[in-house]
C-alpha cells in the first residue's frame, strides 16, 4: 500500500454499493480511497471522508440550506465547496488521483470537480454519458479519461468489470504521479499550435521549425474541445507562446456550427501576455453534421468532408464579421502579436470543387474576393499590432516559414 490517495466522487444516496466497490478496487490496487459524497439531499449512509455538509460549509452555505434549494442550485453550491476542498487536499500533497462514478447528474458534478484539478493529474469518470455526443461538455478542456459504463450504473458483472478497470487504471496513474510532471516552467518551453486537416502542411512545417529552435509543440485540433484546451493551458501558464494557425473555430462560432470553441476562443493568450502569431487558417468554412444544415444556409456552397461532416463555405459578410471579431480580441491583448494573412487561400479546400446540398456541382471552393473581406475588416478594426498580407497560400512552405520567423521575432523581443 502506497501513500497515494485517490478521491472517489460519487452520490452515496444512490450509488453506495458502487462507491464501496470502487473503494475496495482501489485499495486492492495499492492506493488509499478518499470518499467524497456528492449527494444533494440528506441521507443516513456513512463512511465519507468528505460529507455534503462539509462541502456546503466550504461554499459558505449549510447542509440544511442545500436541502431547500432546487437541484441545479444545490449542485452549483456543492461544486463550489468541493473544488475548494479538493484543491486544498491536492496542494497539501495528499491527493494523487480522482475517479468519479455516476449517471448524467453525478457525472456533471464529478467532472466539474475534476476539471478544477491541474492538467496531467490522474482523473477518470465511469459513466453512461461517456458513450454519447454530450461527452465533450463533461470533459471540456480537461484530460479526464472517460470509461463508458456500457449499461447504466448498477452492480452487475459488466459494469463491475468496467469500474474495476477504471479503478486499477487510476491507481496505476496515481502511484506514478508527481506534481513535477506538470508542464509549467519546465524546459523546453511549450508552444501551442492550432491544427486541422486543411492546414496540415503549414502546421507540420511550422512545428518542425519550432522543434529545431528548441521548443516543444502541442497541437490543438480546431474542432471545439481543442480550442478550449488551448485557451485553458494558456490561461494556466502552461504555454510560452501560441502560433494560432487554425482559428477555424471562430467561423463555427459566427454561424452556430458544430465545431465552435465558444466565446473564449482567441482570448487567453492575449490576456496572459503571451507572444502569438494569428492566422485565418480554415476560416473559409464552418461545419455542420450531414442532414442538419439550418434552413437559412440551404442555398450555400458545401463540401462533404466525410460521412458525418459537411463543410459550408464562408461568405463575404461572414468574413467581414470575423475580421471584427478577431480585431476585438486582439485589441485587448496584453502581449505582442502579429496577424499573417495568406491571400491565395486559407485551407487546402481552396483546390476543391464545391457542391450544393443535393450533391450537384456548385463551382470552385476558392472565392478569393470573399476571403479578402477578412483582411479589409481586420485592418479597419485592429488598432495595434502587426498585419502582413502575403501573396501565398496557407500551405505554401514560404508562408509557414514566415509564420515561424515572425514568432521567433516576437519571442526574441520578449526575452
Amino acid at each position: 500500500m502506497t501513500e497515494a490517495a485517490v478521491a472517489v466522487l460519487v452520490t452515496l444516496d444512490s450509488k453506495d454499493e458502487e462507491a464501496r466497490f470502487v473503494c475496495d478496487a482501489l485499495f486492492g490496487a495499492g492506493v488509499r480511497p478518499w470518499l467524497v459524497d456528492l449527494s444533494l439531499r440528506p441521507h443516513t449512509i456513512g463512511g465519507a471522508a468528505v460529507t455534503g455538509r462539509r462541502m456546503a460549509e466550504a461554499a459558505g452555505s449549510s447542509w440544511e440550506a442545500i436541502a431547500e434549494m432546487d437541484r441545479a442550485r444545490a449542485a452549483e453550491t456543492m461544486i463550489e465547496g468541493g473544488k475548494k476542498i479538493l484543491l486544498e487536499k491536492f496542494r497539501s500533497g495528499g491527493l494523487s488521483g480522482a475517479i468519479g462514478v455516476g449517471g448524467a447528474n453525478g457525472s456533471s458534478m464529478a467532472c466539474s470537480l475534476m476539471r478544477a484539478l491541474p492538467p496531467l493529474f490522474p482523473k477518470a469518470m465511469v459513466s453512461p454519458v461517456a458513450a454519447t455526443a454530450a461527452v465533450q461538455w463533461y470533459v471540456a478542456e480537461s484530460d479526464i479519461a472517460m470509461f463508458p459504463s456500457i449499461g447504466d450504473i448498477s452492480m452487475n458483472r459488466i459494469t463491475r468489470a468496467v469500474m474495476e478497470n477504471a479503478a486499477r487504471s487510476v491507481a496505476a496513474m496515481a502511484r506514478a504521479y508527481s506534481p513535477e510532471k506538470g508542464v509549467a516552467g519546465r524546459a523546453p518551453p511549450l508552444v501551442g499550435v492550432s491544427s486541422f486537416g486543411g492546414t496540415a502542411a503549414c502546421v507540420e512545417r511550422v512545428s518542425e521549425a519550432l522543434i529545431a529552435r528548441g521548443f516543444e509543440v502541442i497541437l490543438f485540433h480546431a474542432s471545439g474541445p481543442g480550442g478550449r484546451a488551448l485557451e485553458s493551458l494558456a490561461s494556466l501558464g502552461e504555454l510560452a507562446g501560441v502560433v494560432d494557425l487554425t482559428t477555424h473555430e471562430l467561423a463555427d462560432l459566427a454561424v452556430d456550427g458544430v465545431y465552435s470553441a465558444g466565446e473564449g476562443r482567441l482570448r487567453a493568450a492575449g490576456e496572459a501576455g503571451l507572444p502569438q502569431v494569428v492566422v485565418p487558417g480554415a476560416l473559409d468554412h464552418a461545419n455542420f453534421w450531414v442532414g442538419s444544415v439550418p434552413e437559412r444556409f440551404r442555398e450555400r456552397r458545401f463540401f462533404q468532408y466525410n460521412a458525418q461532416n459537411l463543410l459550408m463555405r464562408t461568405s463575404a459578410g461572414e468574413f467581414e464579421a470575423l475580421g471584427r471579431m478577431v480585431a476585438q480580441r486582439l485589441n485587448a491583448a496584453k502581449g505582442p502579436f502579429a496577424v499573417l494573412i495568406p491571400m491565395r487561400g486559407y485551407s487546402e479546400h481552396t483546390k476543391r470543387m464545391a457542391h450544393d446540398l443535393s450533391g450537384a456541382e456548385a463551382g470552385p471552393w476558392a472565392q478569393l474576393e470573399a476571403d479578402r473581406e477578412f483582411a479589409a475588416s481586420l485592418r479597419k478594426h485592429l488598432h495595434k499590432g502587426r498585419i502582413e498580407e502575403m501573396d501565398l497560400h496557407i500551405n505554401d512552405p514560404e508562408f509557414a516559414d514566415a509564420c515561424a520567423r515572425v514568432f521567433f521575432e516576437l519571442m526574441d523581443a520578449e526575452a
